[in-house]
């Protein structure tokens, strides 16, 4: 499907964005009053920010809401107005969910819940946004093959905290496809892998924008561990993009799709990357994992995505590659 035919298929659909002020949630803000939508946001800004939304404020088509998704009464309201629901609204990286497990917890599994049961009351069609982090330890235990949907996931115990966000997303994930299956509700589940670009900050530890910012700043850039972990990293439009052609693609219903990007970096790589293309002065130093997140933190060493399934839905491959990434966060923190 070629992005103009999404276009026509969106136009004059009122889409609501849980998440809608914060990085993934503005830039499907963007794209859905692009094409002419009604966009309703709902964020409590505890990561959104409404500057990411400033440049929509003028626009009769587009409505933020200052408010949690754990208000049933609203998510209702808000629902029954909409044709489609983009759930993004979650607590997310790793330095929050050390630091406020509560909070992720809460957040993710009844937030979820409360959308889930609205959406289910009128019917709507929805789409969770997951993440590679259910997949926990797998790809280290599985000989280094990409992860599939299909494939098994392996968390560590509960008594270490890093794992409290992956169990919270993947029963987020189970509950979503228990409403498909016993109350036939229309629900598409994503699991993304790291998504970068323009307006993502470092604030909860984020890598590539942690060390852009750091490298503009001729600052010590700060790896955990010893750098030879490796991630794959996706461009945000390519989010965007792949999620409103799986809500378009009735196949993708009742299912659970990879989105990400293939291309794997080690960290210790990526920071001289970054360092390369900022033209920066910064020492990349070296930090135990147990000095920045406490004693017992694990970590994953691999994570890479098995995107057939994506691509066998809906043609569609990511389009920008590891430097196009990194160019937009540069510039982004330049302009």
């Amino acid at each position: 499907m070629k992005p103009s035919e999404g276009a026509q298929k969106t136009k004059d659909k009122t889409i609501l964005v849980t998440g809608g002020a914060g990085f993934i949630g503005s830039h499907l803000v963007d794209r859905f009053l692009g094409e002419g939508c009604r966009v309703i946001a709902v964020d409590d800004l505890s990561t959104g920010r409404l500057e990411n939304i400033a440049q929509h404020k003028d626009n009769h088509r587009f409505q933020c809401i200052v408010d949690s998704i754990l208000n049933e009464s609203l998510m209702d309201e808000v629902v029954a107005q909409c044709d489609e629901v983009y759930h993004l609204a979650a607590a997310v990286g790793v330095k929050l969910i050390m630091n406020r497990p509560v909070e992720t917890l809460e957040t993710n599994v009844r937030g979820t819940e409360v959308v889930l049961r609205c959406a289910n009351r009128h019917k709507k069609k929805v789409l969770i946004t997951s993440t590679s982090e259910v997949y926990g330890k797998a790809m280290d235990d599985n000989g280094g093959a990409p992860l599939r949907e299909d494939g098994n996931s392996l968390i560590g115990p509960t008594s270490r905290r890093r794992w409290a966000y992956a169990c919270s997303k993947a029963l987020d994930e189970f509950l979503a496809l228990a409403y498909h299956e016993e109350k036939k509700l229309p629900v598409i589940v994503v699991r993304l892998f790291n998504t970068v670009g323009p307006r993502q900050t470092g604030q909860y530890g984020m890598v590539v924008p942690n060390f852009v910012q750091k490298a503009l700043l001729n600052k010590p850039i700060i790896v955990y561990g010893d750098g030879s972990q490796s991630r794959s990293f996706t461009h945000v439009a390519d989010v965007v993009e792949a999620m409103v052609r799986l809500m378009g693609e009735p196949r993708a219903l009742g299912q659970v799709i990879n989105v990400g990007n293939p291309q794997e970096i080690t960290i210790r790589e990526l920071a001289e990357l970054v360092k390369e293309m900022t033209g920066s002065q910064s020492e990349i130093e070296y930090l135990p994992y147990e000095r920045a997140y406490g004693p017992g933190f694990e970590d994953m060493r691999r994570r890479c995505p098995d995107i057939s399934k994506l691509k066998e839905l809906t043609g569609f491959s990511p389009r920008v590659d590891l430097r196009g990434i990194i160019e937009s966060v540069i510039a982004h923190f330049q302009s």
